[in-house]
């Protein structure tokens, strides 16, 4: 009967132990806590929103195009066609594209009694780091040094300078150009950024023009591989 006892008692001890282990972990890792303002919530929803509507209005517009596609005859089904594979160039950035936007200037900056080497070029990672801000801020279209920004284009640094796909960036100053559909919210989030101290830690400095009606964006000089696709023949229709 005592030995009973004591193996039960040994069983309750070792889950109460079991259960002070599992609250001492909990105190050590805290849930991670939303510390957004109401601002910053505001301004979260409001781009979630906006971008909800752009997505269901880009189904609509498919929703469109298939309907006149299979209620068309076949000469207006070509000229479907042909105005959807011009509007995917468009998106893709194999055209020229204007829209309203603004200017950002970046050029070397030092103190007046500043000694040693001079920036003749950006960082591939502060460069990055700007690109993020700006798709984050709602950036549609991209251009740096007159280089259209795609998906897959290339942000590295060769022999110490950095290059954008095969564009080096030997001298400064340069001007990247950008294009949104809500070019004031983009201007004020861009007025408040932090990252303006992040390019003078690099003797750099960034100057933003004020939202402009029209800037101009050439098209992507990149050539775009096709992969993991192949033409398919079409299956003969029983008579």
């Amino acid at each position: 009967m005592v030995r009973k006892k004591l193996v039960h008692f040994t069983v309750i001890m070792a889950i109460i132990g079991f259960m002070l282990a599992i609250q001492v972990q909990t105190t050590k890792q805290p849930a991670v806590r939303d510390t957004r303002d109401i601002w910053q919530l505001r301004q979260d929803l409001k781009r979630e929103q906006q971008l909800e509507q752009q997505l269901l209005l880009e189904i609509r517009r498919n929703d469109e195009k298939i309907q006149n596609y299979l209620q068309n005859p076949a000469g207006n089904q070509a000229a479907t066609l042909q105005e959807t594979v011009e509007e995917l160039r468009k998106e893709a950035g194999l055209t020229e594209t204007t829209g309203p936007g603004v200017v950002l200037t970046i050029e070397p900056f030092y103190p007046e009694d500043y000694v040693g080497p001079i920036t003749y070029t950006i960082s591939p990672e502060l460069l990055k780091r700007l690109i993020n801000e700006l798709n984050m801020y709602g950036a549609k279209e991209i251009a740096v040094a007159d280089e259209r920004l795609a998906n897959t284009t290339a942000i590295r640094e060769v022999n110490g300078v950095t290059k954008i796909g095969k564009k080096s960036i030997s001298s400064l100053p340069i001007q990247v150009k950008v294009i949104s559909d809500d070019v004031t919210t983009l201007y004020n989030h861009l007025k408040v950024s932090t990252i303006y101290d992040d390019f003078v830690t690099e003797n750099l400095q960034i100057t933003v023009s004020e939202p402009m009606p029209a800037v101009s964006i050439p098209k992507y000089n990149g050539q775009w591989r096709v992969r993991y696709m192949q033409t398919v023949k079409a299956e003969k229709e029983e008579k």
